[in-house]
């Protein structure tokens, strides 16, 4: 249009076909591009014409080009109201009505008009009620007066979107709380692939406050139930801390629900694991994990598949390897000096992986062996034949060499025969007596607290020994192969040549 045209004294060309109610003269000089919206002195415009000249038709013609209700004319509408004009006929190829555009361009004096004579429920092409409108863009004041009106708050839009969910997906505050308040559903389903709720459009774009509000009323049947998605599987994938935190924090489980079947997803911790890649764990990662995430063998593979440590440092900060004695049941998952337990099947898993990871085990065995793993679940046939010689030497300094099976013993002593193994010098001979001491003294206490607490100094031992009783003596072999393919690789890799050694 051409906003240039505009007459001081006098009506514009557009306003003045208007006041003759000639409707074909106004369609063509709108066609040219002859303003509508021009006022004259009196600051009257075209509009303001059709309607005093009581031309319906011309005000029909003017109101699709832009609308006293767009322009925000609470007095031409009152004026139009009052003479009959049609509130409820689509102005836009949206099939929008001037209720829609009046609370899109949020004029809630005009809403306060339409409300008593437009259908409330008027529907454009995608579904969408002007109540949807006002929660889609926050316009609070006219979501109030729609609400009070009687709008139906929990309208569904062609894809199955509420009003709650997509001012909990806007962030848009005031108005969640003001449709949770007027009988908002928040366990409806707002989505036709998934699941989803209002709660998951608040965690996956981090709006903490209105997360908070819908946690308090959502059912948390979406944490954990069959066929549902936890709302932590969006928070990761959008990498929002925050939402993590606090959807840990109220209790939502680490583990979620299995999500194979909609997202090719097992658990929240693989989801943030496949977005590590090669980086050191994210911040996510790390709340997972002291939440109490349980541990796959995938999720081993990214600790144990690496010549980095770091994500395996982080697991071993908060969970504890099982005592010897324990592994002769499966325990429910318990605290112990403010650490979770490890369960058999974790164990299992982490054992089975590092018997097939046995080219990494420089960076990860002492690690392990210091976090009370106990040294003969290691000892193992594929173990002995595939370690590195500064590996196995290291390895076998935490057991009694002297007392292997005969099978363990003909393994090393072919390794011996065809050099690939070099025992070191005391490897040769009988275990001395302050190694037997020490290993005894370990069984005793466990390996866990002798190996984790401060407990060896309250021993009656003289203080030099200290280290000594935590194996500090012995050097740690150091990893000096090729680096590593990427780690995605490693795991397909695993998968495809996989074997499954038993050793619990």
């Amino acid at each position: 249009m051409d906003f240039t045209e505009c007459y001081r004294d006098t009506v514009s060309s557009v306003a003045a076909a208007a006041r003759a109610g000639c409707r074909k003269r106004v369609r063509r000089l709108i066609k040219r591009g002859c303003s509508v919206d021009c006022r004259d002195n009196r600051g009257w415009n075209a509009l303001h014409e059709a309607a005093a000249a009581g031309s319906t038709e011309c005000v029909l013609e003017i109101l699709s080009a832009v609308g006293a209700v767009d322009g925000g004319h609470k007095e031409v509408v009152e004026l139009l109201v009052g003479k009959g004009a049609e509130v409820n006929r689509t102005h836009t190829a949206s099939c929008w009505t001037c209720l829609h555009q009046a609370v899109y361009k949020g004029h809630s004096e005009i809403v306060r008009i339409l409300v008593d004579v437009c259908n409330l429920e008027a529907l454009d092409d995608h579904r969408i009620s002007p109540l949807f409108v006002a929660a889609q863009y926050g316009q609070q004041e006219c979501l109030e007066i729609l609400v009070n009106a009687g709008a139906d708050v929990n309208t569904q839009a062609a894809d199955l979107a509420t009003p709650l969910l997509i001012a909990s997906q806007e962030g848009h505050q005031a108005c969640v709380d003001l449709l949770v308040d007027h009988g908002a559903d928040p366990n409806r389903t707002c989505s036709q692939g998934w699941p989803q709720f209002p709660i998951h459009a608040a965690a996956e774009f981090g709006h903490i406050g209105i997360l908070r509000k819908l946690i308090a009323v959502t059912d948390r049947v979406c944490d954990r139930g069959d066929g549902m998605v936890s709302p932590l599987y969006v928070t990761i994938h959008n990498s929002q801390i925050k939402s993590v935190e606090l959807l840990l924090s109220e209790g939502y489980s680490p583990d979620a629900q299995n999500c194979t079947h909609n997202f090719g997803l097992r658990s929240p911790l693989a989801l943030a694991l496949c977005q590590m890649s090669n980086k050191p764990y994210s911040e996510i990662v790390r709340l997972l994990v002291a939440a109490g995430a349980s541990l796959t063998e995938e999720d081993w593979m990214y600790a144990l598949a690496t010549d980095k440590t770091d994500f395996l440092q982080l697991i071993l900060e908060h969970r504890l390897i099982p005592r010897p004695e324990t592994l002769i049941r499966d325990c429910t998952v318990s605290q112990h000096h403010g650490k979770t337990v490890l369960k058999l099947q974790e164990l299992r898993e982490l054992l089975c992986v590092a018997q097939n990871q046995v080219h990494f085990a420089a960076c990860w065995l002492p690690l392990l062996l210091k976090a009370g793993l106990d040294p003969s679940l290691l000892l193992q046939p594929h173990m002995l034949e595939q370690a590195d010689n500064e590996v196995l030497n290291y390895l076998l300094q935490f057991v009694n060499w002297s007392t292997l099976s005969a099978p363990l013993k003909h393994i090393l002593n072919e390794r011996r025969v065809e050099k690939t193994w070099e025992p070191s010098p005391y490897l040769d001979s009988i275990p001395c007596l302050a190694h037997i001491c020490r290993l005894q003294v370990r069984a005793v206490l466990g390996p866990d607290l002798l190996m984790t607490t401060n407990i060896v100094h309250q021993l009656p031992v003289p203080p030099p020994l200290h280290g000594f009783l935590q194996f500090r003596d012995i050097p740690e072999a150091s990893y000096s192969h090729s680096p590593p393919s990427p780690l995605s690789n490693r795991i397909e890799e695993y998968y495809s040549t996989h074997q499954h050694r038993h050793v619990l």
